[in-house]
């Protein structure tokens, strides 16, 4: 389904009838029916709300995103009762101190590492006649991943805490690989040196950072709606104000939506602009929310059907919802090339 993103000074974002309606001055930029939405994302600053769409997205369980323009969420509205699971939080938290949590773990860094060498075999096939040398090298690098994958089965303990600095080893050590070689993928005045997450100055750190924002965003929202604490995670370690949870699942679904989105664009010659203050220019921010938005409407198998990106990370938090409770392990979704 898709999303609404209203990022113009001076908007109107309101309900007419079953349409959501965004209004400037005198004029209606955009009409969507409520049906047609999974969520609205507010982008930028002097952009006003009426209640009738606020009462409207909560009854029908649209989440309003209010989004940096880093693209990190920093307010949602959502109706409190679509979260009222308490068994489900209950037994979230008692999973972080038993055999659930680290299988939750060792599941999400496993589909990662998939995910990785999946992306890295995508773009290698098309390089098999133009650029045999890389071709090979993206080969090389996706069974050196594939290799560290097989690592994880040898980890065990109690819990997730006796874990995870193991987990994180092996994590770390295929993201020292892989970022290479996808940045091997782009032309060589492109390139990065390395991964910069926060602070980051060139195109493609910003471009990356920006695309994890959005589906950040979505990641939130599906774990919220799935009945789970957003802060009660199991990989990443509890910090205040840090949600954990969300960015769990979030590793499952970076390189199928972000990377492979932000490896498009580039490829295409898209070229980032910034403005003075050194955020990403508006044309160039909406060019770059599009194409991720298309990947999270991109249909793609999972389960012996064809689901949107979007739906998939729907289900998947409530698959998570249904581990903690110990009702069938989790099985994170893995990308096919």
């Amino acid at each position: 389904m898709p999303i609404l993103v209203v990022d113009e000074f001076g908007c109107f974002v309101g309900k007419r009838g079953h349409l959501v309606q965004v209004r400037k001055g005198g004029d209606t930029l955009v009409e969507r029916p409520f049906e047609d939405l999974a969520c609205v994302n507010i982008e930028g600053r002097g952009i006003s709300l009426s209640v009738d769409l606020i009462h409207e997205c909560a009854t029908r369980g649209i989440p309003i995103n209010c989004v940096a323009f880093d693209g990190e969420p920093y307010a949602k509205i959502m109706s409190p009762l679509l979260t009222a699971t308490v068994e489900t939080r209950r037994e979230q938290l008692q999973a972080f101190e038993d055999q659930r949590g680290l299988q939750i773990a060792k599941a999400i860094v496993a589909a990662k590492l998939a995910n990785q060498r999946s992306l890295l075999l995508y773009f290698a096939k098309y390089r098999r006649k133009t650029a045999p040398e890389l071709e090979e090298k993206l080969a090389g690098t996706a069974a050196a991943i594939a290799e560290l994958r097989t690592q994880l089965a040898a980890i065990s303990g109690p819990a997730i805490d006796d874990c995870r600095a193991a987990l994180l080893n092996i994590e770390g050590r295929a993201g020292a690989q892989y970022w290479p070689a996808l940045f091997a993928l782009l032309p060589a005045r492109l390139a990065p040196p390395k991964r910069v997450h926060r602070g980051a100055l060139d195109p493609v750190n910003c471009m990356l950072n920006y695309g994890y924002g959005v589906l950040y965003s979505q990641c939130w929202s599906a774990v919220l709606l799935a009945g789970l604490d957003p802060f009660g995670g199991f990989i990443h370690v509890d910090r205040p104000g840090k949600p954990s949870l969300v960015l769990d699942l979030q590793e499952v679904f970076r390189q199928p939506v972000v990377d492979r989105a932000v490896l498009a664009l580039l490829n295409r010659g898209f070229r980032l602009e910034f403005e003075q203050e050194g955020r990403i220019a508006r044309d160039s921010r909406r060019r770059l929310a599009a194409q991720v938005l298309a990947r999270l409407n991109t249909n793609t198998p999972f389960r012996g059907h064809r689901h949107s990106l979007a739906t998939i990370i729907v289900q998947q938090a409530r698959s998570l919802a249904v581990a903690v409770r110990g009702e069938r392990p989790f099985k994170p979704f893995v990308m096919r090339w």
